[in-house]
């Protein structure tokens, strides 16, 4: 799957023989506003009269330009010509701007379509413009014209991540990442409702109107007007039926209304009202997605809520977002003169006497507070400051490529100058802790467990930094080390809401007792990102064993897992992961529903088809079952997931050589598939022992804790005469698991055999 650029990351799981849900939500808690009609919102026309002065500031902002209409006065003040076509893959495309035009050509094989333009998005770096496709889709177009270089470009191609792994696929114009229905949602307009019918995957989408308005941040105005109109001249009302923010409003009330959108997020709701708590209508994306590199720099496209919640402002309780920037977005000390006033508040002795702590002269770029602790980085034509606050670490490039502060300026010189720079500068090395978490997070992300035990140590500890907490605990999920349990289980009492909502991630295949316990809970959390977390993690527990008391918390919790995932229905991960639900509560065919519904969605998207064969083999549809596999094979024929359950399934089907076939693909695809190695070990022990035996051994030592895997190996190990090794294998599995028959009787026969007593 191609990552994306839309603002929402998509929640989603991989099941190899088994299913697992994932994320999102909806409930009532106390922090939700009470539901509101449209027609108490009236638009910031309504508020120009009284407020003339705060209207025009907004009206020309960023915020109130969000997205508008296009018409000849935007090409004509805004947009520049476009000299030549613009080719991408087989389609020469040319947008035509003069006046009572507004449209695009796509030639293809010498046939001309032509698409017209009906609104513009952004305009600090970027315009965007939106075309209406059928079923009420507005579409991002795949021209895209930057406005720093004054030049049209190719919008998708320039999204492409260039991860260390190898670039990103580019995505079509017309997949439904660009739908601006789907993918932008609501952070161009305002009061915005889908309006999406899944029984005819249709679109009636409304808004109040373009750009971010007032009672997007203020709340319904309508009760406003009505008490301000009826009170007394110079006598204002004592309730101005408003939500004034700013000094009424926590620092944290104001971060989140930033956050829902400015951050890189998950949807758990649609009804978040200013004042709300962030984490009960979302969830924040961490450094387990590689568009951060692991240090926490922006790779890709992340927005600004993940970098500032780990920031030392945001973290003192002192400051938000308007500390530095006006409600209507513009920065408040963009003055060079004045730039390090934002610092004065708390670093006034270093403001005060600037040029000995930056080691650049007065008056200079280097000089300013922002460009060392908030460096500009560039993706999709995209300059955005980087708000971690967080001093420049080249070490970081040297291990990581990660971008700094320092060469970003001192583009002639290379991260290990810069490095020698930074270390000579300052006695205390103040780069080893990042490097330490950074590494961590790296090690996870390669799937390295060398450094568990720091790992664990780290999530444990609620002291440490949330947004690494929760990115190691979710980049732990696939680790098989038993060792990871209890520091999970720790991990739910940490007092970030994100790190305990991880925390449940983690717990999703937990085994043991302790886990499943702190699982229900969480389900009585007072955040609801942790309660759907936590109901999502229990979707495999079968209900009735549960006690009445934890069965009541897990369906409250649950009913608001579901709710989440309702409330986008029009993205393939709500159905699949609908499915997954379904399907861990015994309904298999309501499971097929959902990922037959996520397929159609994205036809592309692999997980649903993987989950979909396993819920037509409960129902006992074997062909049907194939065919679904055999689909996912077609859109990605090297796909373990698919290979390794095709195999089981041909296995069940009698087809010994098909189920080989597959089983060893898979194991070629994931050599650390265990589960494949293990299946081959079986199924080869009558007809190929030698093979048989060296899939066992693999199998083992992926997953040396298995009592199962180290029962087939002994087994094998015994039947080609090696007794003495298979005693060493069973001898643990014994001490550990004396109830495991099978492998006490083996074990009592092999001493037999060598002489010894059982």
């Amino acid at each position: 799957m191609p990552y994306l650029s839309c603002r929402f990351a998509l929640a989603l799981c991989l099941g190899i023989a088994a299913t697992a849900t994932n994320v999102a939500a909806t409930a009532t808690p106390k922090a939700t506003a009470p539901p509101v009609s449209a027609q108490a919102f009236t638009g910031s026309a309504s508020c120009r009269d009284c407020h003339e002065k705060f209207y025009k500031l907004w009206s020309t902002s960023f915020h109130g330009l969000a997205m508008r209409p296009y018409d000849d006065t935007v090409a004509a003040t805004l947009l520049g010509p476009q000299d030549a076509d613009i080719v991408i893959g087989q389609a020469a495309y040319r947008m035509r701007l003069g006046a009572g035009e507004g449209f695009m050509e796509e030639r293809i094989d010498g046939q001309t379509k032509t698409y017209p333009i009906a609104q513009v998005l952004g305009g600090k770096n970027v315009f965007y413009f939106l075309t209406p496709l059928e079923k009420g889709r507005l579409q991002t177009m795949p021209l895209a014209y930057d406005v720093r270089r004054k030049e049209w470009y190719d919008m998708a191609g320039s999204a492409m991540r260039h991860f260390p792994s190898g670039p990103s696929q580019t995505l079509h114009w017309k997949e439904w990442p660009y739908t601006f229905n789907t993918g932008c949602y609501g952070c161009h307009v305002s009061q915005l409702s889908t309006n999406y019918d899944p029984q005819t995957d249709t679109y009636a989408t409304t808004w109040t109107e373009p750009g971010i308005n007032c009672e997007t941040c203020h709340g319904p105005g309508q009760e406003h007007i009505r008490v301000c109109l009826a009170a007394p001249k110079d006598n204002p009302p004592k309730d101005m039926k408003l939500i004034r923010g700013g000094s009424s409003f926590t620092h944290a009330q104001q971060n989140d209304l930033c956050g829902i959108c400015h951050a890189k997020t998950v949807a758990l709701t649609t009804s978040f009202g200013p004042g709300d708590r962030y984490f009960d209508h979302f969830d924040l994306i961490g450094y387990e997605n590689p568009d951060f590199y692991p240090d926490g720099r922006d790779l890709g496209e992340n927005y600004t809520m993940t970098s500032w919640a780990r920031s030392p402002c945001a973290q003192s309780g002192k400051l938000d977002c308007m500390h530095c920037h006006t409600s209507s977005g513009r920065y408040k000390f963009a003055d060079p003169a004045k730039a390090n006033d934002a610092c004065k508040p708390c670093h006034a002795d270093r403001v005060d006497n600037a040029p000995s702590h930056t080691h650049h002269p007065a008056g200079s770029p280097g000089n300013r507070c922002v460009s060392c602790h908030m460096p500009a980085t560039e993706f999709a034509r995209m300059r955005r400051s980087d708000h971690s606050m967080l001093p420049p670490t080249p070490g970081a490039t040297m291990a990581h490529g990660s971008p700094n502060a320092c060469n970003l300026c001192h583009a002639d010189k290379d991260a290990a100058w810069a490095d020698g720079q930074v270390r000579a500068w300052h006695a205390n090395d103040y780069q080893a802790p990042a490097l330490a978490k950074a590494e961590l997070v790296a090690a996870a992300r390669r799937g390295d467990w060398s450094n568990l035990p720091a790992m664990l140590d780290f999530v444990a500890d609620g002291k440490n930094d949330a947004v690494y907490a929760a990115s190691l605990l979710r980049l732990l999920r696939p680790c098989l080390d038993g060792r990871k349990w209890p520091a999970a289980v720790a991990a739910t009492t940490a007092p970030s809401p994100l790190v305990r909502a991880a925390a449940a991630e983690a717990l999703t295949d937990g085994p043991t007792p302790e886990g499943q316990a702190a699982l229900v809970r969480l389900c009585g959390d007072e955040y609801r990102l942790v309660r759907v977390r936590a109901a999502a993690a229990l979707s495999n527990v079968p209900r009735d064993s549960l006690d009445p008391a934890a069965r009541e918390a897990v369906d409250r919790a649950t009913a608001e897992f579901v709710a989440s995932l309702d409330t986008r229905p029009d993205l393939w991960t709500s159905q699949y992961n609908l499915g997954n639900h379904a399907l861990g509560q015994g309904h298999a065919d309501q499971a097929v529903g959902y990922y037959e519904k996520a397929r159609l969605l994205d036809p592309t998207a692999i997980p649903p088809l993987i989950n979909l064969s396993i819920a037509l083999g409960r129902l006992e549809r074997p062909e049907a079952a194939e065919q679904a596999l055999n689909d996912a094979l077609r859109l990605a024929p090297d796909g373990a997931a698919a290979h390794f359950n095709l195999g089981l399934l041909l296995a069940e089907r009698h087809d010994p050589a098909g189920a080989e076939k597959h089983l060893r693909a898979a194991f070629r695809a994931d050599p650390s598939l265990a589960e494949a190695a293990y299946n081959l070990g079986i199924l080869l022990a009558a007809t190929n022992p030698e093979d048989a035996l060296r899939f066992a051994r693999k199998a083992s030592g992926l997953r040396p804790g298995n009592p199962r895997y180290a029962y087939a190996l002994a087994f094998l190990l015994a039947r080609s005469g090696q007794s003495g090794e298979a005693l060493a294998v069973l001898g643990p599995v014994v001490a550990a698991r004396p109830d495991y028959t099978d492998a006490v009787r083996l074990y009592g026969q092999l001493l037999r055999q060598a002489g010894q007593k059982p």
